[in-house]
């Protein structure tokens, strides 16, 4: 359908709305970015999905945890979804960037996965990590939100500030309302998390009310990348 066929059929659709105001014609460059991200994903099958600080850098336990988890889930075929920028997210795209430099020596790359960046486009200029070997970029950030949380096998939550957060509350919050089949939800930092989640248990759930007590269980606090690996290993075990 070309662009006119599908304007004359918005007007047909919605005939309130003023076409020519051109703020209502952002509605087509927001299809077009979650048609195009959805089909970029379609071609990777077997996603895990890294959030956590951008700040962070090389020598950071959590940098070097991502980076080796990245590496792990990557070998074993599994495609490393990141936000494409710095801190965390380099550090799993490097990860899954090394299989795929140590597959392509061997002849096995065929075998392992990706390392991909869900780039955005900001003001400031924040910049594609090195790593990424497939990328597709966006203009919205609540459409790179949906992409990032889409279909994912698993989500790797490591410290981070309200980016990290607004993406681990949008997760938990689609998991709790079933929007969302049940996944492994890994929160990295066995010292970072337990606050927050005892507050929540004792503000809202035990006074509040806001929650039930089995919705503080969705997500699983580990320490280490190791310990996360086996723990997806033996949950991903055969999943498609």
């Amino acid at each position: 359908m070309s662009d006119r066929d599908l304007l004359e059929s918005f007007q047909q659709n919605y005939p309130s709305v003023d076409f020519r105001d051109s703020s209502n014609w952002r509605i087509f460059r927001i299809m077009a970015e979650l048609t195009e991200g959805w089909q970029f994903l379609a071609d990777f099958n077997k996603r895990i999905t890294f959030f956590g600080s951008a700040r962070v850098r090389k020598g950071n336990k959590w940098y070097d945890e991502a980076q080796k988890l990245g590496y792990l889930l990557a070998k074993d075929g599994y495609h490393i979804i990141t936000g494409s920028g710095p801190g965390i997210m380099a550090a799993a795209n490097r990860g899954a960037a090394d299989a795929l430099k140590e597959s392509s020596a061997n002849g096995t790359e065929s075998s392992v996965g990706r390392s991909i960046g869900l780039h955005i486009q900001l003001p400031n200029g924040q910049k594609k990590n090195k790593y990424v070997s497939n990328s597709r970029d966006f203009h919205y950030f609540f459409v790179r939100k949906v992409m990032l949380s889409y279909h994912g096998s698993a989500y790797n939550f490591f410290p981070g500030g309200y980016g990290t957060l607004d993406e681990l509350y949008e997760i938990l919050t689609l998991v709790q309302t079933k929007k969302m089949k049940p996944v492994p939800i890994l929160l990295f930092g066995k010292e970072y998390w337990p606050p927050l989640f005892q507050w929540m248990e004792k503000e809202c759930y035990k006074k509040f009310k806001g929650m039930d007590k089995e919705d503080l269980s969705i997500p699983v606090i580990v320490d280490s990348a190791d310990e996360a690996y086996i723990f997806l290993k033996a949950k991903l075990n055969g999943q498609k």
